[in-house]
């Protein structure tokens, strides 16, 4: 038996078609003083079944309500409905600008004063038909909405600058794109321009498994210019061909579910929120619940301000009416009955408040040999990070051996430089171990990678990173070190001392510095040189240790290279228990 989140005694005891004081009487021999409308945990819940002979499994209460929609088939036939999609690419080549004059040859000046209203979605019309564009550029937003579980996106457009070619930010595109299992379409922009080199993009494209059509490839390419509004049309035909492939359909008699694009408080309005409806068909005065938010509809309005009255799948909307601001990428359902938004708003407010969320196991190596061993795991995704390319291609040749027939490597992202939010949000939306070889996180992403639990393994050795991986896969990895940060400096000034070296004046952003640490000095946050700190004064004494928002002066031991901005990165190694490993 299935049942959702939040579940009261009530509604336990008719699934189970028991009197609710029986119900009652059970929760009272646990010591439990319960009402009929008390929400019950899904432990609990789980508990109190089984002495009536149930073995009940708790979903999300979306997911259960998809689950009864499926099963009593609510009516209505599968209609197309417009393609929903994201344009994503490297800085500077052009995203804002195509977004921007798709709208601009879309939207009516004499509308609204030909201003558009910013919903974070919007929708265009050509031959007819319609496409939704999400108006959050980059591929972090597209990232982290996938990372909240939310798979808007049918058609990803990766523009790429013809006098730029491929760039850093357009590999990572191309990885989250592709991790998300999205097909691509590739602008190429900026054609105008005399230096433009569309060949020497699809070239370089093709480096990367992306190969066009008319290089006898499957991935289709349109040349633009966003400036001179050039090419725009055919894009949009390329959009709609490629959606026809697809047959993208929904139903729009069930109730509505979607997808909140972005929410905020607005001093007139209060709480608002855009909302993507993906099934079904929201109206005026629908009940709903968004995240742990819920409310009732009191107006609904487009991307031009116009009211509406019903908004249809893949048509965005901005919602009056709740009762707090969602989170971006929270899943959006329309309850039929009010009260049950309330009760399911309130349990997931309190076990927001009580930090018990659920949130999804993310695969770490420690776990790794049991994961494959009850045949969870069929793919270890890695994201590779590395101070150069040529560690890059060395690490993923010496990984790619390890595969085998339980479980495959794969490689959803790898790129040189420190690793960032990006590649955590990357790492946390497909279930992957991010591998750093020569570098560090910073500090957003060590941040990032604590509160999404996604394991983070850094090295200095190449055969070290296949010996961990190797011995995880097959139940041996115990660690007995771990390495715990103390704290990082910045070097603000550089001193040259006599018989002592290079003193580096330093200012202690976090943590402490403790002489005779080991340390590492990060240079862009590639891993320059590691030893321990043979001297650490404040003003002209010798210090044991310096705290976060103090000056200090420090020397390296056999090292003299230090720079104004480089960090030092403070750390001990500490004995653990070793793990047991599950057989």
């Amino acid at each position: 038996m299935t049942i959702s989140e939040g579940t009261t005694v009530r509604e336990l005891a008719e699934k189970m078609e028991v009197k609710a004081g029986e119900v009652l009487k059970r929760l009272l021999g646990r010591g439990i003083m319960a009402t009929i409308n008390l929400s019950l945990s899904p432990e609990m819940a789980s508990e109190v079944a089984k002495e009536f002979g149930f073995d009940i499994t708790t979903v999300s209460f979306e997911d259960h309500a998809a689950l009864e929609e499926i099963e009593t088939d609510q009516g209505g036939v599968l209609t197309a409905r417009p393609p929903i999609v994201t344009i994503m690419g490297h800085v500077d080549h052009g995203k804002t600008t195509l977004l921007d004059a798709i709208r601009e040859t879309n939207v009516v000046a004499t509308e609204h004063g030909g201003i558009t209203q910013h919903i974070g979605a919007y929708m265009v019309r050509t031959k007819n038909r319609g496409i939704t564009f999400l108006d959050t550029p980059g591929h972090e937003a597209f990232t982290l909405m996938r990372a909240r579980g939310a798979q808007v996106t049918d058609i990803v457009v990766l523009v790429v600058a013809a006098d730029d070619g491929v760039m850093p930010q357009t590999i990572e595109a191309i990885d989250h794109a592709r991790a998300a299992g999205v097909p691509i379409i590739v602008a190429i922009n900026k054609m105008d321009k005399p230096d433009a080199k569309p060949d020497r993009v699809k070239k370089d494209l093709s480096e990367r498994n992306l190969l066009v059509e008319d290089w006898g490839g499957d991935t289709v390419s349109v040349a633009i210019s966003a400036k001179m509004k050039t090419g725009l049309s055919d894009l949009l035909d390329m959009i709609l061909l490629v959606a026809d492939m697809k047959d993208l359909k929904a139903n729009a008699g069930l109730p509505a579910s979607g997808t909140v694009i972005e929410a905020r408080l607005d001093k007139s309005r209060g709480p608002v929120a855009t909302v993507l409806v993906q099934q079904g068909t929201l109206h005026v005065g629908d009940a709903f619940i968004a995240g742990s938010i819920n409310g009732k509809v009191r107006a609904l309005f487009d991307d031009l301000g116009r009211r509406l009255h019903e908004a249809k799948p893949s048509i965005p909307a901005t919602v009056l009416g709740l009762q707090g601001v969602p989170a971006p990428g929270d899943r959006f359902k329309v309850i039929s009955e009010e009260w049950k938004a309330r009760q399911i708003g309130a349990y997931r407010m309190q076990k927001q408040r009580e930090g018990q969320l659920q949130k999804s196991s993310r695969l770490t190596l420690d776990h790794l040999y049991q994961k494959i061993q009850e045949g969870v795991v069929k793919e270890l995704n890695l994201v590779l990070k590395a101070d150069v390319q040529g560690s890059i291609e060395a690490l993923a040749n010496t990984l790619e051996r390890l595969s085998n027939p339980k479980v495959k490597l794969r490689f959803i992202h790898a790129g040189a430089g420190a690793i960032n939010e990006s590649d955590i949000l990357l790492a946390s939306s497909s279930n992957a171990i991010v591998i750093g070889f020569n570098v560090r996180p910073d500090q957003g992403a060590r941040a990032l990678a604590e509160k999404e639990g996604v394991d983070v393994r850094l090295h200095t050795v190449i055969y070290e990173v296949a010996d961990e991986i190797k011995r995880a896969m097959e139940g041996l990895l115990e660690p007995t070190f771990q390495e715990v940060q103390l704290g990082r400096a910045e070097v603000r000034n550089t001193f040259k001392v006599p018989k002592v070296g290079v003193i580096a004046g330093s200012y202690v952003l976090d943590g402490r510095i403790v002489r005779n640490a080991d340390v590492r000095l990060l240079r862009d946050n590639v891993v320059v040189y590691q030893g321990k700190i043979s001297s650490l004064r404040r003003f002209k004494e010798d210090v044991g240790e310096v705290k976060s928002g103090y000056e200090c002066g420090m020397a390296i031991s056999n090292f003299s290279d230090v720079k104004i901005g480089d960090i030092i990165e403070a750390f001990k190694v500490e004995k653990v228990v070793a793990r047991e490993m599950v057989n």
